[in-house]
């Protein structure tokens, strides 16, 4: 089979599925990316595409962005061309939708089936953008927000099938257009993120293996939409009242989503400077690699996620898969995961005091805790194991490929990645009892 990937960055969302494909030498795979570095898949040829220049900053603010989209759309489009010039016709096309690449594939490869992956659809009412109270939209906000859609809506329109990974993102998206998008989430890796009994966080410049209270928070960034703040201060409070907790902060300090802190300062900045921490118990790390990653989270007493209604990050499943007491913030995408009391616990986003409750409450009934933990490995295995939908991922592909399309008429082909499985055994998980 002759597959194109598209996606800026290389190589995203699909890893898992281009490894599978290109390990077979009967498969020709193409990958478009922006992203020059040295990174491969065996088997996965790279092709640059080249956007020659970014949106311009005089460009009406309602469209900069589907200026950028159709800058990325126009790059691929010429790529493709030459592509086919070469020889190359795909007998499937998978793009990430929103950033442009798929904008105008269809132009070139008329008659190739392609498959979207619909990850967020922008609403200004009713999920991310109203969610806080005390940030309110302007007037102007609103067709801007509705704006950002059109190339999501001419990719909807184009495209032949979409994949969405969890019903709440699904939800996002009109529903004249539900009848072709699957939800089938990435899965993690179960084998990997598995439970360390009694493990010590031990890592390049951070030694806590004398803690036995540790409090693990993980984002790409430090912002609102990902209730950085409301973290802070429920670590302020927190440390009144367990003098021998400590706090291990992984991630950038930066934006990723949602409102840039004004000019010249960070939302770490300025959380530090509102609440008074003791900083020999606050550990920021950074970003991690993953084998560090793994070790924060399987030594962690408790960790708090917490999230807008908006896109659910994998590191929330990755930290239920290692077996760690999850506080999750009572999100939709959040509750579509957890449910209050049997594999993890909710709390309020904009309710510090109460977040530091729910973490002393953890602290102080770790035996009735373990159910729940157990639990929530359970969920992972269950629902989201890379294992199991690894492989639905890869039949999806040679289906659409093949022009064979689901029929979503029933709870089960509609949610593949959680069809109920009977509960599975891991190495690791026993020894959580």
């Amino acid at each position: 089979m002759r597959i194109l990937f598209l996606h800026p960055n290389f190589p995203a969302q699909y890893r898992h599925v281009a490894t599978v494909f290109g390990k077979d030498p009967k498969n020709k795979v193409v990958f478009g990316t922006r992203t020059q570095n040295d990174s491969s898949i065996a088997g996965v040829q790279k092709v640059y595409f080249q956007v020659l220049r970014e949106a311009r900053a005089e460009t009406h603010h309602y469209v900069r962005t589907q200026e950028s989209a159709v800058l990325h759309g126009q790059a691929v489009y010429r790529m493709c061309i030459d592509l086919k010039a070469a020889g190359f016709t795909p007998d499937i096309i998978c793009g990430h939708s929103g950033w442009g690449p798929t904008l105008y594939v269809k132009d070139v490869y008329p008659d190739t089936p392609l498959l979207c992956y619909f990850e967020w659809y922008y609403h200004g009412r009713g999920s991310d953008a109203d969610f806080d109270p005390t940030d309110p939209l302007s007037a102007d906000d609103y067709p801007r927000i509705r704006t950002k859609n059109t190339p999501i809506l001419m990719d909807l329109a184009a495209s032949d099938w979409g994949l969405s990974p969890t019903h709440w993102q699904k939800s996002q998206f009109p529903a004249i257009f539900h009848s072709k998008i699957s939800v089938l989430h990435d899965g993690v890796d179960t084998d990997y993120f598995q439970p360390l009994p009694n493990a010590k966080l031990v890592i390049p410049d951070l030694d806590l293996s004398h803690v036995d209270e540790i409090v693990t928070y993980v984002a790409r960034g430090m912002e609102p939409y990902r209730g950085f703040p409301q973290f802070i201060e429920a670590i302020g409070h927190l440390q009144k009242m367990r003098p021998n907790c400590h706090a291990v902060i992984v991630g950038e300090n930066r934006v990723c989503y949602g409102k840039a802190a004004p000019q010249g300062t960070t939302y770490k900045d300025l959380m530090l400077e509102k609440v008074p921490l003791d900083m020999s118990r606050v550990h920021f790390t950074g970003p991690l690699p993953y084998s560090h990653y793994l070790k924060v989270i399987q030594a962690s007493s408790v960790h708090v996620y917490l999230t807008r209604p908006f896109v659910l990050s994998w590191s929330m499943i990755e930290t239920m898969s290692t077996g760690c007491l999850v506080i999750g913030s009572d999100t939709p995408p959040v509750r579509e995961v957890i449910s209050d009391g049997e594999n993890g616990l909710l709390v309020d986003f904009f309710n510090p005091k109460q977040i530091a409750h729910r973490i002393c409450e953890v602290l102080d009934s770790k035996d009735r805790m373990m159910q729940l933990r157990i639990k929530a490995r359970e969920t992972a295995l269950e629902r989201y194991s890379q294992a199991d939908l690894l492989p639905q991922h890869i039949k999806l592909i040679q289906d659409i490929a093949n022009r064979s399309f689901p029929t979503l008429n029933t709870p089960e082909q509609r949610s593949p990645s959680t069809t109920a499985k009977p509960a599975k055994k891991s190495k690791g998980f026993a020894s959580l009892r």
